[in-house]
């Protein structure tokens, strides 16, 4: 593996929010590990003042793979995505910037791909979609299916985003691109993600695709539920009227 760069700079940052994942972060870490061998790289963990001792584990964590790799920048509470992923944007010292869910619904293993991608075609954005050929979803019943098509096809009708699936959550970035897309973004939650891939190609920023398979959570509960879907219909009126 190259060293990290002068001054503790790394190639990528991969910010991981969590909220009460202490089942998950130790597995999602190590799979991290395991499948970017010879890639420099950095884990930030952004954690919302978990009560159920996620912060614990990713410090045994620190032991194991070493402070420098895996940084714990914890937040007294939740204050939503948006933020957790600009708070670990001001701690990240790559020139890509990855960012994924904790819960193992976005497995490690498509990384290599998203990286590789970005070198065959210099993207702005690489995101991960579960809607083309060799996507898919695994874990969810037939309504949850028809809910999400439904509101991609909706989204992808309206917005015309350039992209095939826009509530996504595991992109990678370049680190200046991400930062000008957070500043121009006003969502939360669930729509943040729609927004941040809308406003990238109203910029003209240069969008590719690496088809995944969505894992629904093994453990822990899923924080989705009908005031997300209420206010991605909101979210989905707003960027109508507004890029």
């Amino acid at each position: 593996m190259e060293s990290a760069a002068s001054g503790g700079k790394r190639a990528y940052s991969i910010i991981v929010p969590t909220y009460n994942e202490r089942l998950n972060i130790a597995l999602i870490v190590y799979l991290i590990f395991k499948h970017l061998p010879d890639v420099d790289f950095e884990i930030i963990v952004v954690d919302d003042g978990s009560p159920d001792g996620t912060q614990d584990i990713v410090k045994q964590l620190q032991q194991v793979y070493g402070e420098d790799r895996v940084l714990l920048r914890a937040r007294p509470r939740k204050l939503g995505l948006g933020t957790a992923y600009l708070h670990g944007l001001k701690h990240a010292s790559g020139e890509f910037v990855v960012i994924m869910d904790a819960d193992l619904s976005h497995h490690p293993k498509y990384l290599p791909s998203f990286i590789r991608k970005q070198k065959e075609t210099g993207a702005d954005v690489v995101t991960g979609t579960r809607y083309v050929k060799n996507g898919g979803v695994h874990g969810w019943n037939l309504m949850r299916k028809l809910t999400s098509r439904g509101a991609n096809v909706l989204a992808q009708t309206l917005l015309q985003p350039g992209a095939s699936d826009l509530t996504g959550s595991f992109r990678l970035y370049k680190r200046d691109v991400l930062e000008d897309l957070i500043s121009s973004c006003v969502s939360k939650g669930y729509v943040f993600q729609m927004e941040m891939i809308v406003r990238a190609t109203r910029k003209g920023y240069h969008i590719e695709e690496v088809p995944i398979t969505f894992v629904d959570r093994v453990f822990g509960i899923s924080k989705l539920g009908g005031s997300e879907i209420v206010e991605y219909l909101k979210g989905l009126v707003y960027l109508l009227l507004t890029t």
